[in-house]
């Protein structure tokens, strides 16, 4: 081999010799025979260097994958013959090979026997066992060649062509009928003899078994000896985590409805006696968060189970199935209502399935479950004290993602029981707006959260959720009466100030029946706690959720424009970029400002004499503010400072204006008028992109 182009495969070597080494890599890969020497230095291990050895096997690789049909016969031969000797050399090292060599070295073995395996190697499985017997460098090989011929010729997110489809297809059938039984025979040996000295080993296993009880016989897997090996795990430290995911294929199968309840319920017997169900007792969490997606996969599959045999009418066969289903209901709920969120939201599709289950059924079944789920979910959508408001990060992402799982849950179990939903949420929203002066934040937030919430969970026709139904228009129409009148937007916190204006907007058309709350609920938009609060965040979101507001209520709003204007006056400033002054809104809330108080001028009831006036009172300071802009960045030459000066200019502009009325129409062409006047000014300039 060229060893100077070798050392260009360290990482550290200088651009010359890599390039050597890539351009030897080519060669050897289009040559007829030279990748031979790569075979002979794998098969003799004549070189001890990682690096050398990775490219030895992509040499090969290379050959196996596009070239093997070219290759002869005894080309074919000399490849096989090189991957067992390097495989006996593996048995009598002392240290294995690094990962990174050792997974390259299976995806080769993996590839041949795709190549090989219906024509040249039938015996591909047996002759490797009968090789590395059990050694543990040789069943690591072996374990990782399972893997990489699982993700070759079974995994389903791999897009294969038709033609490569139908090869996997005749792959598996060879297997099933020739070697399955004894590489089933095989994990068995190796589950049972590495569980204690080699726990790498049987976690890589138990990974193989559940990648391969998808298309094999379930009876070689779903028996006594096996499933009590796997249950023994279950108490490994170091295996219990790997064993809990291969149960959970085993459950996963497709297979009979009655068989597959009868799997899963033997399986839960076993479980439970063996004192897993006692989840309060197990310190453990991330092994409590496997197990909880076991017992989801349990309940989903016994949900599915109910639901084929309900169909066909099977009726003694649905019914028991249907009590498995119940049967397990104690064992959601105590992970449902887990402190740790990740067990948690792992059986929220279990519990989810079960509701629909509820709402199917429409029998005579206690109201216990539905609102046992319901108390969970309400405790589970409260925010922690470490949830952190000012810099949301990853596990502040994680929390709303699972809030919106809960949420789903709150929708579906207001389709089982919506008087039952409703009454919950008016219990635990009026007991803590009557002490909300000293609830906890959290509790407070999630009493108008679960408020709010009710607004997609008994949807109503456009937002028309106070006509209709009298029990739930009086519900709701008390609880929003009680949030706007009982202080609770002066909270000092910024998630419950969010909550209220979020929900004061969800039910706008509550103002509509009773108006009187108008004034209350403006001050509360224009004040400290809301446009003026201390929280970017919040002023930037109230901006948005006020413009809405008027835009419903505009009418009722007559006696107040006038007032509105004057304390929104200097929020609708500009701030040039170099006078340090940090504006309380952004540019872009400014223009939900604008928006606002031009739908209030225009749809006010004032004479067009005193629209105009008020137009003008708006815009006469936006044209000076313009004009100043507008001299500063024809004078400007640095060009983050022309950028910012015209971002700044462009904001008068930026947004559909509400005109249309004589009332402020010269206002307004002034302004369109000194805009066009600065496009021509700038442009003269040749600067015109910024314009």
């Amino acid at each position: 081999m060229d060893e100077q182009a070798l050392l260009g495969l360290n990482p550290n070597a200088d651009a010359r010799y890599r390039q050597r080494a890539m351009a030897y890599f080519e060669q050897l890969k289009e040559s007829q025979d030279a990748w031979e020497v790569c075979a002979e230095a794998l098969a003799k291990g004549i070189y001890n260097d990682d690096h050398v050895k990775f490219f030895c096997f992509q040499v090969l690789e290379h050959q196996i994958k596009f070239r093997h049909a070219g290759l002869s016969a005894v080309q074919q031969q000399l490849i096989r013959e090189t991957l067992m000797k390097w495989l006996q050399c593996q048995l009598m090292n002392n240290q294995p090979e690094k990962p990174f060599i050792r997974n390259k070295a299976a995806q080769v073995f993996a590839l041949t026997f795709i190549m090989e395996y219906l024509t040249l190697w039938p015996k591909f499985f047996f002759d490797i066992l009968s090789l590395v017997g059990l050694n543990p460098h040789g069943i690591d090989i072996y374990l990782r060649t399972l893997m990489a011929i699982d993700g070759e010729v079974v995994d389903r997110d791999i897009l294969h062509s038709p033609e490569e489809t139908r090869r996997n297809t005749l792959i598996k059938d060879g297997m099933r009928e020739q070697c399955i039984p004894h590489l089933v025979e095989s994990w068995f040996q190796i589950l049972q003899t590495y569980q204690q000295s080699h726990p790498e080993l049987t976690c890589q296993c138990l990974e193989v078994v559940g990648s391969y009880v998808s298309w094999i016989d379930l009876n070689l897997i779903a028996n006594d000896r096996f499933v009590n090996l796997l249950l023994s795990q279950l108490s490994v430290e170091e295996l219990r985590e790997e064993a809990c995911d291969c149960l959970l294929e085993i459950v996963n199968k497709g297979m009979d409805p009655v068989d597959k309840t009868k799997l899963v319920e033997s399986l839960c017997q076993v479980l439970q006696s063996a004192g897993f169900f006692n989840v309060e007792q197990e310190e453990d969490v991330d092994f409590l968060a496997k197990f909880s997606r076991l017992v989801n996969g349990m309940g989903q599959s016994l949900v599915l189970s109910w639901t084929k045999l309900a169909k066909t009418g099977n009726v003694k066969e649905a019914a028991d199935t249907l009590q498995a289903v119940e049967a397990k209901v104690p064992l959601l709920l105590q992970l449902l209502v887990h402190e740790d969120d990740d067990i948690s939201a792992n059986i929220v599709g279990f519990c989810y399935e079960y509701l629909h289950v509820l709402k199917q059924v429409n029998q005579s079944h206690p109201a216990l479950s539905p609102q046992a789920i319901m108390l969970a979910v309400m405790k589970k959508l409260t925010y922690d004290d470490e949830y952190n408001f000012e810099n949301e990060g990853e596990d502040e992402a994680m929390f709303v993602e699972y809030r919106k799982q809960l949420k789903m849950l709150l929708d579906r179990l207001a389709q089982v029981s919506p008087e039952l939903l409703l009454e919950a949420v008016r219990r635990v929203f009026t007991n803590t707006m009557q002490n909300w002066q000293t609830a906890p934040f959290m509790e407070v937030e999630v009493a108008i959260r679960l408020l709010y919430m009710l607004g997609e969970a008994l949807p109503a026709s456009h937002g028309a959720h106070f006509s209709g139904d009298t029990a739930k228009t009086s519900a709701l129409q008390d609880m929003m009466r009680t949030l706007v009148s009982c202080s609770v937007s002066s909270y000092q916190h910024s998630s419950v100030s969010l909550e209220f204006f979020e929900t004061v907007v969800r039910y706008e058309k509550f103002f509509l029946v009773e108006p009187h709350h108008i004034p209350n609920v403006l001050m509360a938009f224009l004040d400290q706690r809301g446009l003026r609060h201390n929280s970017p965040k919040v002023r930037s979101r109230v901006a948005y959720l006020f413009s809405r507001f008027v835009k419903t209520l505009h009418k009722h709003m007559n006696a107040f424009i006038e007032d509105i204007l004057t304390r929104i006056q200097d929020l609708l400033e500009l701030a040039p970029p170099e006078n340090g002054f940090l504006a309380l809104l952004t540019s872009d809330d400014q223009l939900f400002m604008f928006e606002t108080a031009g739908i209030l001028i225009v749809n006010g009831e004032s004479p067009v004499e005193r629209k105009q006036a008020l137009m003008r009172s708006l815009l006469l300071p936006l044209m000076d503010a313009f004009r100043l802009l507008l001299a500063k960045l024809l004078q400007e030459t640095e060009e983050e400072r022309q950028a910012a000066l015209a971002d700044s200019s462009s904001l008068l502009t930026g947004r559909e204006r509400p005109g249309g009325r004589s009332g402020e129409a010269d206002a307004e062409e002034e302004l369109l008028r000194l805009h066009h006047d600065h496009r021509s000014q700038w442009n003269e300039r040749g600067d015109g992109q910024s314009g």
